[in-house]
């Protein structure tokens, strides 16, 4: 299929201006909606942040999955953490969450804190990945480092994500950066994602449209949900 015989949607309101997209060629790209980040006892609560945000988001993220699943768009699910012997876990990193009051790899509530396998490391049960869909596990902030995600999105030819999830100024904004520079459009869904404090999730999202959309666009998801004529 070429690109001047697919369907164009596009999202409008968006800052900085409409985003068009073929839903052929784009994936819904939810970030680490993880226990670890959205629930109790969860790595990110550990830390000493509330969580109450990044659980907000939960019933939106939902609605904006049920609309991607409905009309067979790619869908791809991230999840940070580190396998069980910290051998991909950076020192600087394990340190500074071990100062943090929150080691990494440390027992927890939910199992050893960010570690694969343990229930920390889950994505809440609302947003449970479906047979089909991708899920993408990363050591990083960002989900194309040491991943394959690049390779994925290309052996499928896409070109545009939508964009969900925590937290806005952490590994959402990293991922879009990333893939800004790998060529991939990207919309960050405004009330689809959140961080532990309202001002820098606002502050990530004026940076990813500022400037004519240096790294991307904001919406909401009801415009994206508006975009696919449901």
């Amino acid at each position: 299929m070429t690109q001047t015989n697919m369907m164009t949607n596009t999202i409008t309101p968006a800052k900085p201006y409409v985003y068009s997209y073929s839903p052929a060629t784009a994936a819904l790209l939810i970030i680490d909606m993880q226990n670890d980040f959205c629930s109790s006892g969860g790595f990110g609560e550990l830390l000493g942040n509330d969580i109450s945000a990044t659980r907000a988001i939960i019933p939106t993220v939902q609605k904006v999955l049920a609309a991607a699943r409905s009309q067979g768009m790619l869908v791809i699910h991230t999840r940070e953490g580190h396998l069980p012997d910290l051998s991909d876990c950076p020192p600087s990193k394990l340190a500074r969450s071990r100062k943090q009051g929150a080691g990494i790899g440390d027992p927890g509530p939910m199992g050893r804190i960010l570690i694969r396998g343990e229930r920390g490391h889950d994505i809440v049960p609302d947003l449970t990945p479906i047979s089909g869909e991708i899920v993408v596990d990363k050591p990083g902030k960002g989900a194309f480092y040491r991943t394959e995600l690049d390779e994925l999105l290309q052996a499928r030819g896409i070109t545009h994500l939508i964009v969900c999830g925590v937290t806005t100024h952490v590994c959402v904004s990293t991922t879009v950066r990333e893939a800004n520079d790998r060529d991939y459009q990207c919309v960050v869904l405004s009330d689809g994602t959140a961080a532990f404090d309202a001002a820098d999730h606002e502050a990530a999202l004026n940076m990813i449209h500022q400037q004519g959309g240096i790294f991307g666009w904001v919406a909401t998801s009801e415009a994206f949900m508006q975009s696919l004529r449901l």
